[in-house]
């Protein structure tokens, strides 16, 4: 019976988190518009990072409470499931045209901050210190940086988007709804991990697992419902934009944050899992590049590769 109270309440608090976060980045999206920020600057900071939310908070909660396998298993697990199932189903259902131009600077950041935390658990073994936590979180926050001023250099065009485009709701509500879901978001997130411990506790598993398939897939609802809608409106370089830019927030500032909480222990299986994860990044490439289109034997064959992966962390 405490299992399945466990699973009732893993179950709630993925509802709490994924309907708080949606809640937040709309809140979030309101105030920035009443303030006059630019559409571009929130669809690269506050939509990418608050689908996100669900990850940071996990990580940072797991970290709190000792959990340190399963702060990392959750951010290479989101990763790998954005990168190889999300992208993979959205070109299976919908074929995604890239235009490379509009994704590469971004892309690339993305494979050297997988690679530079791939490096650090081979070089820090079985904890990464608080350095390392650091240097990602550091190297984020220098990205964002670059990132919102190269934008507002280049499309100061975009300030039409300060137009709320029908009727907006009092700055104080949005203020109060983006900090009650914000309160909620923390709440759900502590729920989560506890249950999901319990969980991996009771039936024998790691917290790697857990992390890697429940946790990492339950946390990625938001990216999964975002992207699908983009590529069925045929927004491709916005799908893919999308997924690199929460894959970067996931792989820095969300182990960087949580890392200097407390140092992240470090399971041995993740090398695997990372090593997966950049060979997943670099596929994605190869698939955009072929034509330009990510078509639907391309998403098969990604969407195959994760559920095998998903097959092997399971079994074994």
């Amino acid at each position: 019976m405490r299992i399945l109270l466990d699973i009732f309440l893993l179950i709630a608090g993925f509802v709490l988190l994924i309907k708080s976060a949606d809640v937040f980045v709309s809140a979030s999206v309101e105030i920035a518009k009443r303030l006059k920020i630019p559409k571009v600057i929130i669809a690269l900071t506050v939509m990418a990072m608050g689908t996100s939310l669900p990850e940071l908070v996990i990580s940072v909660s797991a970290a709190i409470g000792g959990s340190g396998d399963l702060a990392v298993a959750n951010v290479v697990g989101s990763n790998i499931f954005n990168l190889l199932f999300i992208v993979g189903l959205c070109a299976l259902l919908y074929p995604i045209d890239v235009n490379l131009s509009e994704i590469s600077r971004d892309y690339w950041i993305s494979v050297a901050a997988t690679v530079l935390f791939f490096a650090m658990v081979i070089v820090s073994g079985d904890t990464i210190p608080r350095l390392g936590s650091f240097i990602l979180l550091a190297g984020f926050l220098t990205y964002m940086a670059l990132l919102v001023r190269f934008t507002l250099k280049t499309k100061p065009e975009d300030d039409d988007a300060r137009q709320s485009g029908g009727k907006a709701r009092p700055l104080a509500l949005s203020v109060l709804f983006a900090v009650l879901s914000a309160a909620a978001i923390v709440a759900g997130g502590q729920l989560t991990v506890l249950s999901a411990v319990d969980i991996a506790l009771a039936i024998g598993i790691t917290e790697r697992v857990i992390g890697l398939t429940v946790v990492a897939m339950g946390t990625s609802l938001p990216e999964l419902v975002t992207t699908l809608i983009a590529a069925r409106k045929k927004e491709g370089e916005f799908a893919l934009g999308f997924i690199i830019g929460s894959s970067i927030f996931n792989i820095m500032f969300v182990p960087g944050l949580a890392g200097l909480i407390t140092p992240l222990t470090v399971e041995s299986g993740v090398v695997f899992d990372l090593a997966l994860l950049t060979a997943g990044t670099l596929l994605l490439f190869l698939f955009a590049r072929s034509g330009k289109r990510i078509v639907r034997l391309e998403g098969l064959a990604m969407v195959m590769v994760y559920l095998g992966y998903m097959a092997f962390v399971i079994l074994l």
